[in-house]
């Protein structure tokens, strides 16, 4: 059985993302990122062996990776609670900017029946990776709903950020402020609760 070279996984994955703007999230792209690395006929079953869906994956685990690099690079001890939030939802915004097109049409092959699945665990895995990396200890009740409600957080801050065409994203980055305050006045609710 042949072995998945990780380094050549990230090329197939960059590979893809040049072809994603022209061709969508589909075998079509796949395929021709396999020849634009000169990779032998077939090796989409080691590379891609999931399809479009599977590399759309690999592409939000290596963003999710990239934001948590970014957020240590902040000061966080010093930072609010909702601020932290909304630094690394806006870190992982940033990172796209380079790939806009990828994204739109990401969230787009993420929206069919056979991605909404994978969208919502990827927008879970997210978020986890937020709270996770900001020392969020609840194991009860507090580790569903801070996770579940900042998912919505970033699935309708992305939505913004792709329709934002201010030059700065100054617009999606104010409907994320919002977001994150109604947030924090809910779980400030919950809690008188």
């Amino acid at each position: 059985m042949t072995q998945k070279d990780p380094n050549k996984s990230e090329l197939v994955l960059e590979a893809m993302l040049r072809q994603v703007p022209f061709e969508g999230w589909t075998s079509r792209a796949v395929n021709m990122a396999m020849k634009s690395l000169d990779l032998p006929e077939g090796s989409e079953h080691i590379y891609a062996a999931d399809g479009a869906l599977g590399l759309i994956q690999q592409w939000s685990c290596q963003l999710d990776q990239h934001m948590i690099e970014g957020l240590k690079a902040l000061d966080l001890e010093t930072m609010r609670i909702r601020d932290r939030v909304s630094e690394a939802v806006w870190i992982r915004m940033n990172l796209l900017s380079a790939y806009e097109e990828a994204a739109r049409r990401a969230f787009a092959r993420l929206a069919l029946p056979d991605g909404a699945a994978q969208g919502a665990t990827q927008s879970w895995a997210s978020a986890d990776m937020i709270w996770t990396a900001l020392g969020d200890s609840s194991t009860d009740y507090n580790y569903y709903t801070k996770r579940a409600i900042l998912s919505g957080v970033i699935g309708t801050t992305l939505l913004a950020w792709l329709a934002d065409e201010t030059e700065d994203k100054s617009k999606s980055r104010a409907f994320l402020d919002r977001r994150i305050e109604n947030v924090m006045q809910f779980e400030t609710f919950k809690g008188r609760a």
